[in-house]
């Protein structure tokens, strides 16, 4: 069995049950209780749409068979609207190519029902885990994103040439200005960024490249 969370109400991870059978999400509720996870329960694809998510580390659990739209059909839907939580789908109804598609559509897993509840919670488990180091990456990114903006044009300009290899002399070259005058901005430019190391820079660098 998996060890039960200990964060602090607040940072517990919340597991969100979209099922329009409400023995299932009672018996889900519980499961996940006692686990030390939050749970959120909804009859319906539109109610979680309607209920908003909070900043923590989620995921869903979505049944194929919902009453307003097909749990795929779903899935699509908060992948368009750009809700990327990771999905873990279930179905009574179950075959090779939903689950197939399922898959391909980003699902951690796709569970026929009934399951044990070691998969579930594996499932959620590995779902959770997979929200927490997309939230880490983007947070990473905005933090690196905000520093780079402190920049003035020239730094970034010394910055960019600096982390794509070429040295002092080249940049200096390249700009049209003196090779102490990029010294002064590459190191106004690292203090700026809080970067140490040229290879911190590098790294920073290469985030934002990433993303673009």
């Amino acid at each position: 069995m998996l060890a039960q969370t200990s964060e602090r109400p607040s940072e517990r991870p919340i597991v969100h049950v979209v099922d329009d059978d409400a023995s299932m999400r009672e018996a889900l509720e519980s499961l996940f209780d006692s686990m030390g996870l939050e749970t959120h329960t909804y009859g319906t694809a539109r109610e979680f749409l309607a209920a908003g998510a909070e900043d923590r580390p989620s995921c869903i659990v979505i049944d194929i068979r919902l009453p307003d739209m097909n749990g795929l059909d779903f899935q699509a839907q908060l992948t368009e609207m750009g809700i990327r939580l990771p999905v873990v789908m279930m179905t009574g109804y179950g075959d090779i190519p939903m689950s197939v598609r399922a898959m391909r559509r980003g699902a951690v897993d796709f569970l026929s029902k009934p399951f044990h509840d070691q998969d579930m919670l594996d499932a959620v488990m590995a779902a959770i885990a997979r929200d927490r180091q997309r939230r880490g990456v983007e947070g990473n990114f905005s933090q690196v994103q905000q520093r780079f903006a402190t920049l003035s044009p020239r730094e970034l300009q010394v910055v960019q040439l600096v982390t794509a290899g070429k040295m002092n002399k080249q940049v200096a070259g390249d700009l049209g200005i003196s090779e102490i005058t990029v010294k002064i901005h590459r190191g106004a430019a690292m203090r700026k960024m809080g970067a140490r190391t040229l290879a911190d820079l590098v790294r920073m660098a290469e985030v934002m490249r990433s993303k673009s």
